[in-house]
């Protein structure tokens, strides 16, 4: 799904998709998916995997090139061990240094990140999570209009401004909900995938 489709999603949840006389501008849609996948992104991130080659005898990678990085979760190395060999490590800035007894031998790391979701020509959210990005981008498009409400009391009644910001934090509920039980799945996934005594 791109950013044309979601966006045309957000419309139906909004009621706004008479496109002669759109309460919302194509700007403002946009501007409130960018508030929903930022947020979606601190809960559900993309979760990325690199191969990065170490240098021998150094403990020290630059991790400059890992774009968009909201964090970065673990560190194998060496890499194929079973048990998976995860290293205790500390992010400073795009410098990631490897704590403990295991530098660096030249061979390659497994850098496992989580990464903030893009939406454009192509998209990386997961279509389960698509639905929830466009009641939160409607939920942020209601919460700036009823922030104007005052302005639309001539066409919209005098109960206008309250009416919107009881939808917007019906909306807003639903979508921090909903994101905070995703948080948890993941977090939950996470600590099965990666042993207890493997942590950092």
């Amino acid at each position: 799904m791109n950013l044309t489709t979601i966006r045309g999603l957000v419309r139906r949840d909004l009621k706004d998709e008479d496109a002669t006389d759109y309460r919302w501008t194509n700007d403002e849609v946009d501007r409130a998916l960018q508030r929903a996948l930022a947020e979606l992104s601190r809960y559900v991130p993309r979760e990325m995997k690199t191969t990065k080659a170490t240098t021998s005898g150094s403990r020290v990678m630059d991790i400059v090139a890992l774009t968009d990085r909201v964090s970065v979760d673990r560190v194998e190395f060496p890499v194929d061990e079973s048990p998976r060999a995860f290293q205790r490590f500390t992010v400073y800035q795009d410098t990631l240094t490897l704590i403990g007894d295991s530098a660096g031998d030249g061979t390659n790391c497994y850098i496992y990140w989580s990464a903030v979701h893009t939406l454009s020509t192509t998209s990386t959210i997961p279509t389960y999570l698509e639905d929830l990005v466009a009641l939160g981008a409607a939920a942020y498009a209601i919460t700036a209009q009823s922030q104007y409400s005052s302005n639309l009391a001539n066409t919209g009644g005098e109960n206008v401004d309250r009416d919107y910001a009881y939808w917007a934090r019906d909306a807003m509920k639903q979508f921090k909900d909903q994101l905070r039980q995703f948080g948890k799945s993941r977090k939950l996934k996470i600590s099965r995938f990666y042993s207890a005594e493997n942590d950092e």
